[in-house]
């Protein structure tokens, strides 16, 4: 079987492709093919001129513009390691991920300049400081972006690279502390291969030539939008399977999401496939379609992928009415575990939501590591072997809790709790994280959180346990309303038992107007827990 180095690939199939191929689309500014290879190129130099040497870690700290996969690139060029910073961290949890990750330098944005000079003095290790957008006027000891990309040699880089060359990709909130997820070049090219197999159901390439060939007839024609954040694995990956495979990644200016500037995007340029995160994506998405019936020509879009967080069949189905040829995929995955199950809803079928078919290397094991059966009924900790990255970046220990060793195979068990039945459907019940035992009852959050989303004035749910002198836990929602629409607690509880079981049904509600969701769409539960706490500690 083939190996892969992703640096090899992006030179390769760069020099197949013709010079003027669209490859970064940021508004109004398009940048080709030659040009992108000639700026990554160069800035790969730059970077080991500067200090660095393989193996070298470089932190990226800028929302989603064409810097960010340019650096990428480079990086992936010259053997040096990605570092993803989530660009709403404040200066103490940034120092924590540049400190963690031992990175030597940073791509930032000038957006960020005033944070930046805040947090260098703690982080002497950091030798390059390298700055976006700030032109000539830069703080001491800071080099210009703009100028590393456009001076020094531009053809490509004369060095050996290996599959084990690695890039990072940093995921906190189930995993307590940020923590890298050590993935080398040919681990997360086999999980894009076995991606594409899965969605597109076709043989992946087994070889440089062959991949190449699939390139000139298939992948170049994509153009990728990634509407979720590349600070995170969901839009990262996506975008960088478009790259690899010749195709263009399509930025949206700004630092929010706006999904009539998305749909405009589409329609002016041609986008193929986007990728969100579930509901707090696809909802602002649908409802603009909705208000706007046949406003926007979106003939070009083939597919959507969410991952992350569930994304509920009523929106799935919404969609499907404005985009009727497209395919939606619900990939269950994370960091650490890609390509679990999928859920593909198009014109044609459906599988519910939070059910998926399971990827033949997944497994259901009890908390004694026996697996339970299929078909049994029983519930479990989900697993899965085959393509799993190498751990967390220096953390032996919740490496050794995620990365098990189960009767001779190695499982990646990230704490997804599920049941499968007989035909290999799969039922995810939630993170176990997420999990409240009320009077001796569990209750999955995101299974009763589904349920709320399903009643027509519920912009976003997420359910809590807090404190309860009776139950242990109480069932707490806290429900972000759609502007002008008001919901009793009483008609919240009926819609629930005409679902759920009684005791799944919330205890109290507090009312919202803040989405409580990281920017990659997942769910921020101390903050809405803090939130539960605080309204009902004042309702005494």
């Amino acid at each position: 079987m083939a190996t892969w180095n992703l640096g090899d690939i992006l030179d390769v199939v760069g020099s197949h492709l013709p010079a003027e191929h669209p490859t970064l689309i940021h508004g109004d500014r398009v940048i080709d093919r030659a040009t992108f290879d000639a700026r990554t190129n160069r800035l790969a130099r730059q970077l080991l001129v500067g200090g660095a040497v393989a193996g070298d870690k470089v932190a990226f700290y800028m929302y989603n513009q064409p810097e960010y996969m340019e650096t990428l690139a480079a990086c992936l060029k010259a053997r040096l390691v990605h570092v993803n910073v989530n660009y709403r961290y404040k200066p103490e949890e940034l120092v924590y991920i540049l400190d963690n990750s031992d990175s030597v330098a940073i791509v930032y944005d000038r957006a960020f300049r005033d944070t930046i000079l805040e947090i260098a003095p703690a982080l002497p290790q950091i030798t390059q400081w390298i700055e976006i957008g700030g032109g000539n006027e830069l703080p001491d000891g800071t080099v210009d972006y703009e100028s590393l990309a456009t001076s020094g040699k531009a053809d490509p880089l004369e060095i050996d690279r290996s599959p084990d060359d690695q890039i990072f990709v940093y995921t906190g909130g189930t995993t307590g502390m940020p923590k890298g997820v050590i993935w080398t070049h040919d681990l997360l090219m086999q999980a894009q291969l076995q991606s594409l197999k899965a969605v597109n159901g076709i043989n992946p390439p087994d070889s440089m030539e062959a991949y190449v060939a699939y390139a000139k007839e298939m992948a170049m024609h994509a153009r990728q939008l990634p509407a979720a954040p590349l600070m995170h694995a969901t839009g990262m990956t996506t975008a960088l399977a478009s790259l690899l495979g010749g195709g263009c990644v399509v930025t949206l200016p700004g630092r929010t999401f706006d999904p009539e500037l998305l749909w405009q995007t589409v329609e002016r340029r041609g986008v193929t496939a986007m990728s969100i995160v579930g509901d707090v994506f696809a909802k602002p998405m649908l409802r603009v379609l909705d208000e706007a019936p046949g406003k926007y020509d979106l003939t070009s879009v083939k597919g959507i992928v969410s991952s992350g967080v569930m994304w509920s069949l009523q929106v799935k189905q919404g969609l499907l009415k404005h985009l009727p040829n497209a395919v939606l995929l619900d990939a269950l995955g994370s960091s650490e575990a890609p390509a679990m199950g999928v859920s593909v809803t198009t014109a044609q079928g459906h599988l519910q939501t939070s059910q998926f078919q399971v990827n033949e290397d997944c497994r259901v094991f009890d908390e004694n590591d026996h697996e339970i059966p299929p078909g049994s009924g029983r519930e479990g900790f989900l697993a899965r072997s085959g393509i799993v990255p190498l751990g967390y970046y220096k953390d032996d220990q919740k490496t050794k809790q995620t990365f098990r060793v189960i009767d001779g195979v190695r499982y990646v068990v990230p704490g997804d709790l599920a049941r499968i039945q007989a035909d290999g459907q799969l039922t995810l019940l939630g993170r176990d994280s997420a999990c409240i035992n009320t009077g001796g009852e569990k209750v999955f959050s995101e299974e009763v959180e589904e349920t709320l989303k399903e009643l027509p004035d519920v912009s976003d749910a997420l359910v809590v346990g807090v404190p309860d002198e009776r139950w242990g836990q109480a069932v707490v929602a806290v429900i972000t309303l759609e502007e002008g629409q008001d919901l009793s607690d009483e008609e919240v509880r009926n819609h629930v038992r005409q679902h759920l079981a009684d005791y799944k049904a919330p205890k109290r509600v507090v009312y919202s107007q803040t989405y409580f969701r990281f920017p990659n769409g997942k769910a921020d539960y101390a903050s809405a827990r803090q939130l539960a706490l605080s309204e009902l500690g004042a309702a005494g």
